[in-house]
């Protein structure tokens, strides 16, 4: 809890300086909250979901984006500031609880878009990975394939039967087919390399 707003109000009150003194602790407490909320809300890419987010007791407003919450929020924070002010206590406490429970969502909320975003750029590394291991792979198939082909065509031209050339000249056709779709997946392979560090 960010603050206990029940104790504020039901503890004995020697006087009314005292009572005075301590909403106004509240209100520089919850003020405090709402600017670190803020900042940590504007490290966060404003993108919209689909899914609510809250309970639908707890915001008035409907927003598929997290701004549009901490924008009640800040609403909910001045129109404290004038009961405050005008010192209608008891829209001070309800007004005050609000506060401290949209506070406490929003803030799990932001923690968890963090946490979304640190797995999703723990995934995207991870693909990444699996591109130039796939790379490292492709290549040594495509440098094992050559040297097969140079291979077999150094034994054909030894050869002196007819038999064996045409044994040679199916083995090397073989071997040239998967050297070619071995080089395809290269391309394919630099090509997503290519376009994944350009997004960067």
């Amino acid at each position: 809890m960010l603050y206990n707003v029940e104790s504020l109000f039901n503890k004995p009150i020697i006087n009314d300086n005292e009572m005075l003194m301590g909403i106004q602790n509240l209100l520089s407490a919850l003020e405090k909250q709402v600017n670190i909320l803020e900042t940590e809300l504007a490290l966060l890419p404003d993108l919209p979901f689909s899914n609510a987010r809250f309970d639908q007791a707890l915001f008035h407003h409907r927003s598929h984006k997290l701004g549009g919450y901490m924008q009640e929020i800040r609403q909910n924070m001045e129109q404290l500031s004038t009961c405050v002010n005008g010192v209608r206590t008891e829209q001070v406490k309800f007004l005050a609880e609000r506060l401290v429970t949209q506070i406490e969502a929003l803030k799990r909320e932001i923690a968890t878009q963090a946490l979304r975003k640190q797995e999703d750029k723990f995934a995207h590394r991870s693909q990444e990975r699996d591109l130039y291991q796939r790379l490292a792979e492709h290549q040594d198939y495509e440098r094992r394939l050559t040297a097969m082909v140079d291979d077999r065509e150094l034994q054909l031209d030894k050869q002196t039967t007819l038999t064996n050339k045409y044994k040679l000249q199916k083995e090397i056709a073989a071997l040239a087919g998967r050297l070619a779709r071995c080089r395809q997946a290269l391309m394919r392979i630099e090509k997503s390399i290519e376009k994944r560090e350009n997004s960067d």
